[in-house]
């Protein structure tokens, strides 16, 4: 049973890993045309829905992972919180996403939903890439 859980948790990761190119493909929204940033921002929207139902397969195998084993509860605590730290700010990051859309389609500049975008996504590269640190290094 622990292996299958194993496995779905590091497959949950790997869904996750849209996070590390996020920054990148919001960054290359601001050097496209109007139609493109639509529907760059479109497409990103949708993949970030299924980023978070990766999130929920994480709660679910990592809650299950930590009541089967004795790890520090700092360690927890750390984890617990790095991981409400992503599934918050990914949700609070889709609206800037879906303004994208909606202000190309009414005409208006879309800039500054990309800027917000794109600082979303680079805080939730930075928590993804502490939480692997610390999910290969518990204490």
């Amino acid at each position: 049973m622990d292996s299958i859980f194993s496995f779905l948790h590091v497959l949950g990761a790997t869904g996750m890993g849209f996070y590390i190119v996020l920054p990148f493909m919001v960054g290359r929204a601001s050097k496209l045309a109007g139609g493109g940033q639509s529907g760059l921002a479109d497409g990103l929207v949708v993949a970030n829905r299924i980023a978070q139902y990766f999130l929920i397969v994480q709660l679910l195998t990592g809650g299950y992972m930590l009541s089967q084993s004795d790890y520090a509860v700092a360690w927890m605590v750390i984890i617990t919180v790095l991981f409400l730290a992503i599934a918050a700010i990914s949700g609070i990051m889709t609206k800037p996403l879906k303004r994208i859309v909606s202000a190309i389609q009414d005409g208006n500049s879309a800039t500054s939903h990309i800027a917000k975008a794109r600082v979303f996504s680079l805080i939730v590269l930075v928590l993804y890439v502490v939480i692997i640190y610390f999910m290969n290094n518990p204490f």
